[in-house]
C-alpha cells in the first residue's frame, strides 16, 4: 500500500511538472483552475434547475440555450449553429438562394435591416435600411437569435411571409406581405452617364463579380468611344452588404497595379494573412476613379474602398460606411453542429482597422433625391457596426476620444431629429399622395437623377484641371 501511495505521489508530481512545462507558467494553471471553477458554477445551476424546477426540463435545450447566450456575449457575428442551421450553411448557394433578399443584423435583441438587396422581393416591397423587423407572421422577433429570425423568413418559393416593421418617422408597425423567391442576383449593373462616364453598380460580392465588372467596363468604353471616349469611372458600392473576400481582392485588382489589398490580424498580431493585388486579368489603371459608399456598404465593400483610398487610386465619395471589418469562420463541433466564430479583423493596406470604424469618404455627400435638394433630402437611418451591442473595438478609446465621440453622437441625434421634423412637415404639405402610398411606391433606379452620381461626374470632369494645378 505504501508503495502504491509513493507511486501516486511521484506520478502526481510528474504530471504537475509536465503541465507546468506545457502551459509555461503558474498563472496559466491558475487561469485553468479558475475556468473549471466557473464551469462548476454552471453545473450547480444546471443541477438546481433539473432537481427543483417545477416541471421536468429538457437538459439538451438548457445546454444549447447556455451556448447561445455565451456566443451572443462575444459579438454580433459569432453564433452557435444547431443541426438545422449548420446543415443549411454547408450548402453551396453559388449566388442563388431563397428568401426575401435582405441583409439583417441584431441590435439590442432587435432585428435590423442593413440593406435590402436591389431588385429582390424585399427591395421591391419597399423595405429600407434601418427598418426594425419586430414581427414575422404576427409573431414577435424579440428573444429570437439572428439565425432563428432569418430561418422564420425563409420558406417555400412563391409562399408569402408577413413582416412587421417599425420605421423612423412612421407611426406604428407597418405590415409588408412579401413573396419568397429564389434570389438570382444580377450583381453588376452598368450605365453610360453624360456620354463619357462609366457607372458600374455592384450590389453584392458573389462569384465571378470581377468578370462582370470587366465586361461592363469594356462595353461602356466601347459606347463612349463614339462620343469622345471614356473620361472616368464611377464604382457604386452603396448599400452593398459584402460577400466573398476573393472577389474583393479580384475587383480591387482591376484598378490597382500592385501592392496589398487587405490583411487580417488575428489573436496573434504576428500571424497576419496578407492578400495582394493580382497582376493578371483585366486592368483599368489610367481613367480617374470615384467609389461611392454609404452606411449600408459593408465588409467586402469596405475592403475595396479602403484599398482604393490607401493606394490613392481614386476618390471615395458618399457617407461613412457600415464598419463590418471582422472575419468569421465556421468551425465544426461534430458532423451535425458547429459555431460561427470571429477569428480576426480586416485591415486596409496602410494598417487601418475597419471594424466598428468603417471607411470615411474623402468627399462627404449626403443622399438626396431628385433635383429639389431641400424638399427631397433622405433620412439615412443606417445601423452601423459600432451601434451593435458588444461590437469589437478596433482601438481603445482615450478619454478625449470618448468625449469627442459623445459630442458628435449628440449632434447627429439633434440633426436627425430636425430632419425628421422637416420631412414630416413636407409630407403633410403634399396632399396629392398619402404617406402610406409614398412608402409602398417602388421606384426604378434612375442614374441620371442620382445626386451622388452627378457629383461624382462633376469631380471627374474637373480631374484633369486639378491634376494640372497640382503639378
Amino acid at each position: 500500500m505504501k508503495s502504491l501511495k509513493t507511486t501516486l505521489v511521484v506520478l502526481t508530481l510528474c504530471l504537475i511538472t509536465i503541465s507546468s512545462g506545457f502551459y509555461g507558467t503558474k498563472s496559466v494553471l491558475a487561469a485553468t483552475k479558475s475556468r473549471f471553477e466557473k464551469l462548476e458554477l454552471f453545473n450547480k445551476v444546471l443541477f438546481l434547475i433539473e432537481s427543483q424546477y417545477y416541471r421536468t426540463v429538457d437538459t439538451e435545450k438548457l445546454v444549447q440555450g447556455a451556448i447561445n447566450g455565451m456566443m451572443q456575449a462575444l459579438d454580433p457575428h459569432s453564433a452557435y449553429l444547431n443541426k438545422d442551421v449548420f446543415q443549411k450553411m454547408q450548402e453551396d448557394t453559388q449566388g442563388e438562394f431563397g428568401g426575401l433578399g435582405i441583409e439583417v443584423t441584431q441590435k439590442d435583441g432587435v432585428l435590423v435591416v442593413i440593406t435590402p438587396i436591389e431588385d429582390t422581393p424585399a427591395h421591391k416591397a419597399g423595405v429600407k435600411p434601418g427598418d426594425k423587423i419586430v414581427e414575422i407572421n404576427h409573431e414577435s422577433t424579440i428573444g429570437l437569435t439572428l439565425e432563428q429570425a432569418v430561418e422564420k423568413m425563409r420558406g417555400k418559393t412563391k409562399s408569402k411571409v408577413l413582416v412587421g416593421i417599425i420605421r423612423v418617422g412612421v407611426e406604428g408597425v407597418k405590415q409588408y406581405s412579401i413573396k419568397r423567391e429564389i434570389i438570382k442576383i444580377n450583381a453588376v449593373k452598368s450605365y453610360l452617364i453624360k456620354d463619357n462616364f462609366l457607372l458600374v453598380r455592384l450590389t453584392q460580392f458573389q462569384r465571378n463579380g470581377h468578370e462582370g465588372i470587366a465586361k461592363a467596363l469594356k462595353k461602356l468604353a466601347k459606347k463612349a468611344k463614339a462620343k469622345g471616349g471614356a473620361k472616368g469611372i464611377i464604382l457604386d458600392l452603396r448599400s452593398n452588404p459584402g460577400g466573398l473576400l476573393d472577389e474583393a481582392v479580384d475587383i480591387s485588382s482591376i484598378f490597382l497595379k500592385e501592392g496589398v489589398v487587405v490583411s487580417t490580424e488575428g489573436r496573434d498580431p504576428k500571424n497576419k494573412e496578407i492578400r495582394y493585388v493580382k497582376k493578371t486579368g483585366y486592368k483599368s489603371l489610367d481613367l480617374p476613379l470615384v467609389v461611392l459608399i454609404n452606411g449600408a456598404s459593408a465588409s467586402a465593400s469596405e475592403i475595396v474602398a479602403g484599398a482604393i483610398q490607401d493606394h490613392g487610386r481614386g476618390i471615395i465619395m458618399g457617407t461613412q460606411s457600415f464598419g463590418k471589418g471582422s472575419v468569421q469562420t465556421v468551425a465544426k463541433i461534430d458532423d451535425v453542429q458547429g459555431v460561427k466564430l470571429t477569428i480576426a479583423q480586416y485591415m486596409t493596406p496602410k494598417g487601418r482597422k475597419i471594424q466598428a470604424v468603417g471607411i470615411s469618404p474623402d468627399v462627404e455627400i449626403e443622399e438626396v433625391e431628385g433635383e429639389w435638394l431641400d424638399s427631397n433630402k433622405k433620412i439615412s437611418r443606417y445601423i452601423r457596426e459600432v451601434d451593435l451591442k458588444n461590437h469589437l473595438n478596433a482601438t481603445i478609446e482615450t478619454k478625449e476620444e470618448k468625449a469627442a465621440r459623445e459630442i458628435r453622437e449628440k449632434d447627429e441625434r439633434l440633426e436627425r431629429a430636425a430632419r425628421i421634423k422637416k420631412l414630416r412637415e413636407l409630407k403633410k404639405a403634399k396632399n396629392n399622395k398619402s404617406g402610406d402610398e409614398e412608402e409602398k411606391l417602388y421606384k426604378k433606379y434612375q442614374p441620371k437623377t442620382d445626386y451622388q452620381v452627378l457629383q461624382a461626374v462633376n469631380y471627374l470632369k474637373t480631374f484633369k484641371i486639378f491634376k494640372t494645378l497640382v503639378k
